[in-house]
């Protein structure tokens, strides 16, 4: 028998089910409202956060449609009123990506203003145009920035730091002037650990930089649908598709100036990733913690026993990444020296790359300034990211990167004062053994020993032995490059290596200042080609490492030699910072003729007194003395290089 009355219930249920779908659907979407809709007088309002997380309204009043004005097509111009907006003085850095309603749709985002009107005056980016965010458009669909008004101006993001230190700010802006960055210290909230929904309305962060330093610009968040956001209504910086990070921002007042009003906000929890910054505002997800670049600095101040240990996370991108590493390790000198002004600094530091330890960069060296050390420890690192993430070979995605500084007021520089060598006439493949005097500066005088083997296929004739500091050139190159006035520009376009593998090799095996460098000098350096010229010249193809110093980079050799995979060099690492050089003289002969040469140079009453003090000098360096000499050597190479218990880890 069939129980009409429990069908009768159960159709009740299901209709009562179905009429909470229908309201639960309508609550949850969003109606947009199109541009061609629009009408002069229409009114609405807008939704912002002004303080803490709680979302506030303002009016809104249509004025009219600029078609194509924006970045990606038509600007709505509107009038902003309101307790709200007399109170922050008009429409403020940070309110871009409000969302403005009109009839209960969703218009778009206040995104610019416009210049002399106090900022009552507006334009909103169409919530259509942002959506497509979503879906990454190609380079056809984007349109150029094309404002009809040289007074049209975006609302701009402002770019909210905690952690760093006004110089650090200064050095990072002064890299990325296209930006124009407005960097402002802001302070943190107790409860920027908290996570927060966003909403239409909130307040939303595109990250730079997070951890022990964080910054990033603050905006509204415009519409949400699921996990995924758009904000902003204007670009950030405009970089396209990329991975900055999504964080909870808490606003604590609205900043009124002469020039325009911003909110000062703290950057709080992550929570997602923005994956494009382009015309129409930035788009993310929410829940999607991308890994990003771990940077894990340790400063040491020598004099004061102080140490600081920072860790941060920055973003990829060839451009930003050098920057943001190096005004990272900068703010930390900063804080660990805590002054400014002369010193050395000793640094070790390791890029890891994606694809493998063939792709790892690790080096050691020392720098000397008496002005400002702080930013000269940082113009190394900077220099070879640059040249990593810029390399035309293969994509360079970082890993981690782990740096460690150590710094003293003192002086740690040695001079070369004296040198001598023996044998004086050698054959290929022979043993040179050399004496080298350094006077390390208001201390005494030290001597190495350091062995040089003469490269197999020498030719006959005269050698010239170059000794040197790693951070030295050549006089005979520096008087080339004045001869073709060959600046850092023309240098940096004249080298270039075959694969990233040789360009990994240069980076990893570049001389560093401290080391005591001995080699074969070319007497006929050419820097330039020379059609005209059939001589075997060598040139010059390797930028200048610090375009502020006079110095410059030894040239290569041309021919089979350049292919080798050693250099006939000599490099031995010391605790000092090398400054001058100096030559000796040596005869290769055939080694069937070697002690024949030896005989008459001893004894012919021609030879200069220098060349025979070098070989009864040289010669009398015992076996005892070469050991204890590269014993010392060994050491102080281990401690100059030695990186403490600095450990990649997870931030």
């Amino acid at each position: 028998m069939i129980n009409w009355r429990k069908i009768r219930k159960i159709a009740g249920y299901s209709r009562l089910l179905v009429l909470c779908c229908v309201m639960t659907m309508s609550v949850q979407a969003q109606e947009f409202m199109a541009v061609k809709d629009v009408q002069e007088g229409m009114t609405g309002y807008a939704k912002t956060v002004v303080h803490g997380t709680a979302i506030e309204t303002f009016p809104v009043k249509i004025i009219g449609v600029m078609k194509n004005s924006g970045p990606s097509g038509d600007l709505v111009l509107a009038e902003f009123s309101g307790p709200l907006i007399e109170r922050s003085g008009g429409i403020a850095q940070g309110m871009s990506g409000s969302p403005v309603y009109i009839n209960g749709k969703l218009l778009g985002a206040v995104a610019y203003g416009w210049s002399f009107t106090k900022s009552r005056l507006g334009m909103i980016t169409p919530i259509t145009d942002m959506v497509k965010l979503w879906n990454v458009p190609n380079e056809n669909e984007m349109r150029p920035f094309n404002a009809r008004e040289a007074s049209l101006i975006p609302i701009t993001t402002p770019l909210m730091t905690s952690g760093l230190d006004s110089a650090s700010l200064q050095w990072f802006v002064g890299k990325l002037p296209q930006y124009r960055f407005h960097p402002v210290a802001a302070p943190t909230s107790s409860g920027d650990g908290a996570s927060v929904a966003l909403e239409p309305g909130s307040a939303v962060a595109a990250a730079l930089m997070n951890g022990d330093m964080k910054m990033g610009a603050i905006g509204t968040v415009t519409y949400v649908d699921g996990d995924h956001i758009v904000a902003f209504g204007h670009p950030f910086l405009k970089k396209g598709s990329i991975n900055y990070f999504m964080h909870n921002a808490y606003i604590f007042t609205i900043v009124n100036s002469l020039n325009t009003s911003f909110k000062l906000g703290s950057i709080g929890r992550e929570t997602g990733v923005i994956e494009q910054d382009r015309g129409a505002g930035i788009a993310g997800r929410r829940n999607d913690l991308r890994p990003g670049i771990p940077v894990i600095i340790k400063a040491t101040d020598e004099d004061t026993g102080t140490t600081l240990e920072k860790r941060v996370k920055i973003v990829e991108d060839n451009e930003l990444t050098p920057v943001l590493a190096s005004t990272a390790v900068y703010n930390t000198i900063n804080k660990t020296l805590d002054r400014f002004g002369g010193g050395t600094v000793s640094l070790t530091y390791t890029i890891r790359g994606a694809g493998g330890t063939d792709r790892d960069i690790t080096r050691h060296n020392m720098y000397y300034s008496s002005e400002n050390i702080n930013e000269k420890s940082i113009d190394e690192l900077y220099n070879v990211l640059d040249m990593l993430k810029h390399n035309e070979f293969i994509a360079y995605p970082v890993l981690d990167i782990q740096m460690n500084v150590r710094v003293s007021q003192a002086k740690k520089t040695a001079r070369i004062v004296d040198a001598s060598a023996a044998p004086a006439v050698v054959a290929p493949g022979d043993e040179i053994y050399l004496k080298v005097k350094l006077h390390p500066y208001r201390g005494a005088d030290e001597t190495r020993i350091l062995s040089f083997t003469v490269p197999k296929d020498q030719p006959p004739g005269e050698m010239i032995l170059e000794i040197r500091g790693g951070g030295v050139t050549p006089l005979p190159y520096l008087i080339e490059r004045q001869k073709y006035n060959l600046t850092d520009e023309i240098l940096a376009r004249l080298r270039h290596y075959k694969d990233f593998a040789e360009l990994k090799k240069k980076i990893e095996t570049e001389e560093s200042n401290n080391d005591l460098v001995v080699e074969i000098l070319d007497k006929n350096v050419s820097m330039v080609p020379d059609k005209k010229d059939t001589s075997d010249k060598v040139k010059i193809r390797e930028k200048v490492e610090n375009p502020t110093d006079s110095d410059l980079r030894k040239p290569h050799k041309k021919g089979a030699k350049e292919e080798k995979d050693t250099e006939a060099k000599t490099l031995v690492p010391t605790p000092y910072i090398i400054l001058g050089d100096g030559q000796l003289t040596f005869q290769v002969v055939r080694p069937q003729e070697r002690e024949k040469y030896r005989k008459k140079y001893r004894s012919a009453a021609g030879a200069s007194a220098v060349m025979k003090a070098a070989i009864e000098t040289a010669e009398g360096a015992t076996k005892k003395d070469r050991k204890d000499s590269k014993t010392k050597n060994a050491e102080e190479a281990a401690a100059v290089s030695a990186d403490t218990d600095t450990v990649i880890g997870s931030l």
